[in-house]
C-alpha cells in the first residue's frame, strides 16, 4: 500500500531499462518503495539496471517482457501479480522510430504504431484488471507532447503517442471510483538515449525531472502530468493554430 505521501511499496516498471522508468524507481526507492519489478527482454542492460536498485536497497526482480508480444502479457504479468500485490504500475516502454525509414518502410512504422500503442493496450488493460482486482493501486503512463497534435517531422511516433494518450484517458475514467489511480504524464523532448543525436527541442527536460513531476503528481493523485509545466499553456496554444498555419511552423 501507499504512505501518506503517495509513495508506493512496490513497483513495476513494464520498459525495465527505461531511463525514466529507472530515474522514477530510484527516486521511490529512496522514499519508500522497496519492491521493484523490472520487466523488458532478457539483456545485459536489464541485469545492469536490477543490479544498481539493488545497491540503493531495493527488492529487485526481472521478468521477461515483449511490449510485441501481446498474447504472452496475460501470462507473464499474471505471474508478477500471483507473487503479491503491486501498488504502482509505470508503463514506461516505446521506440521513437525514424520519420524518413518509417515513411519509406511501412512495416517499420508499424511496429512503431504496435510497440507504442497496441502493446500498451494490451499490457495496460491487464494492469487494470489486476489492480482492481486487488482494489488499489496507481497506472502511470508515459505518454509524450507528440501526441497532442501530429507534427511533420514526427507524425508516425506523434499518432502513436496520440492513441496511448486517448487510450489511457479512457481507461482512467472507467477505472474511477475502483481504488484504482490512472496518471498520464506527458513530457515534452527529454535527453536521453533514445534522443541522443537529434536537434534538442525548446524546453528539453530530464529523466529524473520526469521522475521528480511522476512522484509529486502521485502525491497530488493528479490525473495529467505535464513536464515541464509550462508545456501545457504552449500545447493548448498550438492545439488551437490554423492548419495552413501550423504547417509552416518549424516544429
Amino acid at each position: 500500500m501507499k504512505d501518506a505521501f503517495g509513495t508506493p511499496q512496490s513497483l513495476l516498471v513494464l520498459g525495465g531499462t527505461s531511463e525514466i522508468g529507472l530515474a522514477t524507481a530510484r527516486r521511490l526507492v529512496a522514499r519508500r518503495t522497496r519492491t521493484v519489478w523490472l520487466a523488458g527482454r532478457p539483456s545485459p542492460d536489464l541485469e545492469k539496471a536490477a543490479a544498481g536498485l539493488r545497491d540503493v536497497g531495493a527488492d529487485v526482480r526481472t521478468i521477461a517482457f515483449d511490449a510485441l508480444d501481446s498474447e504472452s502479457h496475460e501470462a507473464t504479468l499474471g505471474k508478477i501479480f500471483a507473487e503479491g500485490d503491486i501498488d504502482m504500475v509505470l508503463l514506461a516502454f516505446g521506440i521513437l522510430g525514424d520519420q524518413a525509414r518509417d515513411e519509406d518502410e511501412p512495416l517499420s512504422a508499424v511496429r512503431v504504431a504496435q510497440t507504442n500503442y497496441t502493446g500498451a493496450v494490451s499490457a495496460g488493460l491487464v494492469c487494470a484488471r489486476s489492480l482492481q482486482a486487488q482494489g488499489h493501486g496507481s497506472l502511470v503512463v508515459l505518454s509524450s507532447v507528440a501526441g497532442e497534435r501530429a507534427r511533420r517531422s514526427n507524425f508516425i511516433y506523434g499518432s502513436s503517442k496520440a492513441g496511448l494518450d486517448a487510450f489511457a484517458q479512457g481507461l482512467g475514467d472507467a477505472l474511477h471510483g475502483t481504488g484504482v489511480h490512472v496518471m498520464v504524464v506527458r513530457p515534452g523532448f527529454v535527453r536521453s538515449k533514445m534522443t541522443a543525436g537529434l536537434e534538442e527541442a525548446p524546453m528539453a527536460t530530464t529523466p529524473q525531472a520526469v521522475a521528480l513531476a511522476i512522484e509529486t503528481g502521485l502525491r497530488r493523485r493528479s490525473e495529467t502530468v505535464w513536464v515541464p509545466g509550462a508545456l501545457r499553456v504552449v500545447m493548448s496554444a498550438l492545439r488551437h493554430v490554423p492548419r495552413t498555419v501550423f504547417r509552416r511552423l518549424p516544429v
